[in-house]
């Protein structure tokens, strides 16, 4: 392939991925999106195989082998994991970027440069360490994220005592190894640098709470694009280096506005994550009552107006198709039905929406937060499935609790508030709701398909 032909492939590509992006913007376009970017990527792997430097390679065979072997691997993993694993599954395919970059800056290292002046030598040098440093942090990250995902690992804050101080040690010694690396002092020092590099990733990692999981996702996210932007310049790829700034950026993006939508500070989130309380938290009086099925199928026979809040819940018992059931029929019997989504409902951005649009809830009755917190005092009856912090009033009635700022759905202000949960349990940050608590509240114990199957019995 001539270098033309694969200059324009790599825009045709860009352009495509640009368009990805976009159209993911918009629910009713993001099916085409999709294609937008399958087929940009497509386009980039053969273009890049084709290319005169890797066609003519004896390592061409072992390429395409591990394209094949790569693509199988990725169908079978896509077909089996469920939505609710899907924030476990985008972890770990960061994780993947992260270690690739690290992979391929250690071997541009060992590899001889006789070709490139001092300056060039430098400049490659620099794009090395920042790519084997970004990669790094990225990979460790992602794999603790995936564990506390998946539940394997705790979803609370590790703190240890002057953990700050720890992570200024370790980035200083990162530099300083860099230092070392970029004055020819031997590769070890790239080595070493790498080890540190997984230590930072990991501790920032742990020592962020279960309930900033979708914004370490995000961050995530930006890390492996940031990373393969590096490895672009390491390799010269232009192509590359586009995808990664595409990525890197829109990652960014996202973090910067799920924490302003949870009123965090981006820099305190990665430093820390929820914890840092002030004194201690209010006292919560009351107790969970719970009611039966028929009580609150009743309530919804009688009420007018009705808000639906998904949480992760919903998500681990695959109710979304039950829950489009009850709204077409609560709209059939001409109530307004509509749903309130917090911008980190789940355990990933978008979560929510992604589950209703897969059970073909129309679109126009999916509401955010700020679209919809001004209609719950005149709310009839509000259904939570499995949400807890981002329907927690002590976000707002309690100056001491971990969450206290967060803007949260104020669900409390409806005439009657039903909370489907599978136990008396705190969720997934570990965070206590004084909701359950409330007058108007009552609990729905049990799996909430099973719940909302049984009350689609009184619902005609």
């Amino acid at each position: 392939m001539t270098i033309g032909l694969l200059t324009a492939s790599y825009i045709t590509s860009s352009v495509l991925f640009i368009l990805a992006l976009g159209g993911l913007s918009n629910q009713e376009k993001a099916k085409r999106a999709v294609w937008y970017g399958i087929v940009g990527m497509a386009i980039a792997v053969i273009a890049t195989l084709l290319g005169e430097e890797i066609f003519l390679t004896e390592w061409l065979e072992w390429l395409i082998a591990a394209i094949i072997v790569g693509s199988i691997i990725g169908i079978i993993v896509a077909k089996k994991v469920q939505m609710t694993g899907m924030p476990q599954l985008v972890a770990a395919l960061h994780s993947f970027v992260g270690l690739a970059a690290v992979f391929i800056g250690i071997n541009s290292a060992l590899l001889p440069h006789l070709e490139l002046s001092n300056t060039q030598l430098i400049i490659h040098n620099v794009e090395v360490f920042l790519g084997v440093f970004i990669g790094a942090i990225t990979f460790t990250g992602s794999i603790i994220a995936f564990g506390k995902l998946s539940e394997i690992i705790s979803g609370k804050a590790l703190i240890i005592p002057a953990r700050h101080a720890l992570n200024v040690i370790m980035f200083f010694g990162c530099l300083f190894l860099g230092y070392l690396f970029l004055t020819h002092v031997g590769n070890w020092t790239l080595i070493a640098m790498t080890i540190i590099a997984f230590l930072i990733g990991a501790h920032l990692v742990l020592a962020i709470g279960g309930a900033d999981m979708p914004v370490v996702v995000s961050m995530l996210n930006s890390y492996s694009g940031w990373a393969a932007a590096a490895t672009g310049f390491m390799l010269g790829n232009d192509l590359l280096i586009v995808t990664g700034a595409l990525v890197g950026s829109s990652g960014a993006i996202l973090s910067y506005i799920m924490c302003k939508a949870m009123n965090r500070n981006f820099i305190s989130v990665i430093l820390g994550g929820w914890g840092d309380t002030s004194g201690p938290t209010m006292d919560i009086d009351g107790e969970m009552i719970a009611i039966d099925i028929e009580t609150v199928a009743t309530a919804l026979n009688e009420a007018n107006t009705i808000v639906i809040v998904p949480g992760y819940g919903m998500a681990v018992a695959q109710a979304q198709s039950a829950v489009s059931e009850l709204t077409s029929r609560l709209r059939a019997k001409k109530k307004k039905v509509r749903f309130g989504i917090h911008p980190v409902a789940g355990r990933l951005p978008g979560h929510m929406n992604v589950l209703l649009a897969e059970a073909k809830v129309p679109y126009d009755i999916v509401l955010e937060m700020d679209e919809i917190n001004s209609d719950f005092p005149d709310t009839d009856v509000v259904i939570i499935l499995g949400a807890n912090d981002i329907v927690n009033p002590a976000a707002e009635e309690d100056p001491n609790s971990p969450i206290a700022g967060m803007p949260v759905l104020q669900v409390w202000k409806a005439k009657q508030v039903f909370i489907s949960k599978r136990g008396q349990g705190r969720g997934y940050s570990g965070i206590e709701n004084p909701l359950f608590f409330k007058e108007n509240s009552r609990m729905v114990y049990g799996d909430a398909k099973k719940s909302l199957d049984s009350i689609l019995q009184y619902i005609n």
